[in-house]
């Protein structure tokens, strides 16, 4: 399996003090994924929970929405570097009678790690069609409870107290349980790893949850929360206009600059319990 962290020699500066040390890093490399031994898109993550990340990602596309879509998921072993597999291959394989994606939902070949979207043939190809409606979901939340998310996920980040140099995602119950985190380079793949861990377990849709994230609220992250049934959004940082536009068009509630006890309410404020209207 792929390392998580790298270790780098590097010269330190603090004020008028220099020093040599080894720092440690997120790893980064590229997983290709191939659906039916045919490569669908390449992205860059970090390595670990790649089967989950696989399968989140085929549900953000609308390609599965639940395990038993899925017949297997494998490491290619003919992807080696001196003889040894990079694991930097991954082969999936659908149950019989399920279709695969048509053309125009396929990414390009290639995504990076900052932007799991810019692959997309056309915006509307984006607009992926849900298999679960979130606007009826009744959840409440309190704004407390919202408030104590970021430093639990943060708590939870374990790479990133070595490195400081990733993303983070957290599934979180409606009484602020947590349900699952996932790390990654990229915070696109931060949630994608949640929702294959959701898929492959048999949950989806994850109705009455909060999905928890570090940075911004991009368009593509409330796709990938609509697509997997949560009804609700937060982050710690700004969110985009089409985020919003979709987050509204979609009845998703969605939170941002959530940090100490404020935050914004962008769409779906009904959901917040013990808010009066203004």
């Amino acid at each position: 399996m792929g390392r998580v962290t790298v270790q780098r020699r590097i010269l330190r500066l603090r004020d008028s003090a220099v020093s040599r040390r080894v720092d440690a890093l997120a790893a980064e490399e590229p997983l290709e994924i191939r659906l039916n031994g045919k490569a669908l898109t390449i992205t860059m993550r970090t390595p670990g929970d790649d089967f989950d990340l696989a399968a989140g990602f085929l549900v953000s596309e609308g390609v599965i929405g639940s395990a038993a879509e899925i017949d297997t998921i494998r490491y290619c072993a003919g992807a080696t570097v001196d003889g040894e597999n990079t694991y930097n291959v991954l082969d999936v394989r659908l149950a019989p009678g399920v279709t695969p994606p048509a053309v125009s939902l396929e990414r390009n070949f290639y995504t990076t790690s900052s932007c799991g979207v810019c692959g997309k043939a056309s915006l509307e190809a984006v607009r992926t069609v849900a298999r679960w409606e979130v606007s009826g979901d009744p959840v409440r939340l309190e704004p407390g409870l919202i408030a104590m998310l970021p430093d639990r996920l943060r708590a939870a980040q374990r790479v990133f107290d070595r490195t400081g140099g990733l993303h983070g995602a957290g599934l979180f119950t409606a009484s602020g349980e947590t349900l699952c985190v996932r790390e990654d380079v990229g915070r696109h793949n931060a949630v994608d790893k949640l929702l294959g861990w959701a898929a492959r377990g048999g949950r989806l849709p994850l109705t009455s949850t909060v999905l928890m994230v570090s940075g911004r609220a991009s368009f593509e992250l409330v796709q990938k929360a609509v697509m997997g049934g949560i009804p609700v959004l937060a982050a710690v940082s700004a969110p985009s206009s089409l985020a919003v536009e979709l987050a509204a068009e979609r009845g998703l509630t969605l939170l941002g600059f959530v940090r100490g006890s404020s935050m914004n309410a962008y769409t779906g404020e009904e959901r917040l319990a013990g808010v009066a209207a203004v």
